[in-house]
């Protein structure tokens, strides 16, 4: 694997005087390693020394899949959709493994140790004191650039030989870097298109992208990924609602752990939830798994209740971070093979690539091309954005790439089979839709209108075009190996405009993928 210099964005001094701090409880154990490593911290972090011993450290400990070359084969190819039991029987760890971790756990004083119910998981709280200990590490205390505490391992983690066949990464480790959202409000100034940019009702969204006589996803099940308090998100979809005489939706909200109390994110889960309950006709059930906190940690057990549960056939996560620090963390080894399991039941999450242009590890300004995760995850589909121009009557007219969308080469993950363009890495993006919040959404937050864009409004507005998909072609599974394989007639080219490192240009391409969708088109060539 090969990773960019420019994406680390290193913090040097800090990270040469991180490695002068060794455990002193290695002992004779014999350690194994993991797929967690070495945290480095963002320039502007600040190290306050050693973690206190009574830090409260929560970890999820990723176990690996069984079979994993056909896991693997499974997630490149369109296939039947199998079962969520049979993949659990074909690829979960078996329960003699789990309870090793667990026994493991237990004996280091670990408490509240829980398994999810596929077993890829097992979660526990602990302290400073007890984590280095159990994974032969050191901890110390940072404030990070925006001015929050948090923890960071500052040697990888490992475990002991015999339970490392078993253990894929240790997650919570590092509390530093963490997804955020792909929301952005409405600036000065727009795009340059040949069309009228302005902002849309959601509802205008199915006439702009042309749905013509494709089904409404009024059978399909969508997810989407969440934390915190979701009272007020409800309120205003009960509103949008209304004033858009729509029908009431079947609304879920589900807790992958602890019911979290932020509600910082309500915008952008009106965003997701408004737009995609617009474009795509109606829904049969609107899923929110609510994570407790924005924590890899605990976005890898959304992720994974979304799998296990196997309920939403689309999952929408307009969330992202820098790859390196995913790939650094364990957390993305762990939620590859979580996606890879749900891809083999036929799942599709839609991705945002995210609001800072070619590079999301940049502190600002592009300094590289790298993508953020887990938009370049192999198994799923990344969404880019664009500037969208209308006609006065309310119609396509153009779409030019939307200067901070996200795409770029991932430095780190391989590229799947199914996806034929670019270089020899897994290349963000795949398609894109209106994003500048110039042309966004006027949604409902807080009781008010609002008007709002981001990458964090294309991704929602492809997953519920795939929903319409699988509501019109039952049994298509995974979008991946359909998109590349239809007709590029069915796309809106995007070939003007730069997001700082990627230029969009005619056919596929990094900042925009393959373009924007013609709904009807698509559909009519499933």
């Amino acid at each position: 694997m090969r990773m960019k210099k420019a994406s680390l964005n290193l913090a040097m001094g800090a990270a040469l005087a991180l490695t002068a701090v060794v455990p002193a409880w290695a002992g004779s154990a014999h350690w194994a390693a993991t797929n967690t490593h070495a945290h480095v911290l963002a320039t502007g972090s600040k190290v306050h020394g050693a973690a206190a011993l009574d830090t409260p450290v929560h970890v999820t400990i990723a176990l690996k899949a069984r079979n994993q070359a056909e896991l693997q084969k499974l997630a490149a190819t369109a296939h039947a959709p199998m079962s969520a039991q049979d993949v659990i029987n074909e690829f979960a760890p078996t329960s003699a493994q789990v309870q090793s971790v667990v026994d493991y756990l237990k004996g280091q004083g670990f408490t509240n140790i829980s398994v999810s119910a596929n077993r890829m998981l097992v979660s526990a709280d602990g302290d400073a004191a007890r984590a280095q200990s159990a994974f032969n590490t050191s901890l110390v205390s940072v404030t990070t650039p925006h001015g929050r505490n948090a923890i960071a391992n500052t040697s990888a983690a490992q475990v002991p030989s015999s339970i490392a066949g078993s253990v894929l990464s240790v997650i919570g480790l590092q509390t530093a870097a963490r997804p955020h959202v792909m929301f952005k409000g409405k600036p000065g100034g727009g795009g340059s298109t040949t069309g009228t940019v302005t902002g849309h009702n959601p509802t205008e969204f199915p006439t702009i992208y042309n749905v013509g006589s494709t089904p409404a996803a009024t059978s399909i099940n969508v997810g989407i990924i969440s934390d915190g308090d979701m009272s007020a998100t409800l309120q205003d979809l009960n509103q949008f609602v209304t004033t858009n005489g729509l029908a009431t939706p079947s609304v879920q909200v589900v807790y992958p752990g602890a019911q979290g109390t932020d509600t910082s994110g309500t915008a952008e889960w009106d965003l997701d939830s408004q737009d995609i309950l617009a474009m795509s006709g109606g829904v049969n059930k609107l899923i929110f798994y609510a994570a407790t906190s924005l924590s890899n940690s605990d976005l890898t057990a959304a992720f994974n209740k979304a799998v296990s549960d196997d309920q939403a056939q689309v999952v929408n996560v307009s969330l992202g971070e820098c790859e390196t620090s995913a790939y650094q963390d364990g957390s993305m080894a762990a939620d590859d093979q979580i996606l890879a399991m749900g891809v083999a039941q036929g799942q599709t999450f839609s991705i945002s690539t995210g609001d800072s242009g070619s590079n999301e590890c940049s502190g600002g300004g592009p300094k590289g091309t790298t993508p953020s995760y887990p938009a370049s995850s192999p198994n799923v589909i990344a969404v880019s954005g664009t500037t969208l121009g209308t006609t006065s009557s309310g119609n396509w007219a153009d779409e030019t790439l939307w200067a901070d969308a996200g795409g770029s080469p991932s430095t780190v993950e391989p590229k799947p089979s199914w996806q034929t363009q670019g270089d020899s890495m897994r290349d963000v993006a795949d398609v894109a839709f209106d994003a500048d919040p110039n042309s966004g959404s006027i949604i409902i937050v807080n009781g008010s209108n609002a008007q709002y864009g981001g990458t964090s409004l294309a991704a929602p507005l492809f997953a519920a075009t795939w929903a319409r998909m699988l509501a019109s072609h039952p049994g298509l599974g995974f979008a991946g190996p359909h998109l590349y394989t239809v007709s590029t007639s069915v796309y809106h080219d995007v070939t003007s405009g730069s997001n700082g490192g990627e230029t969009a240009t005619a056919g596929w391409d990094f900042a925009s993928g393959f373009g924007s969708i013609n709904v009807s088109a698509l559909n009519s060539s499933l």
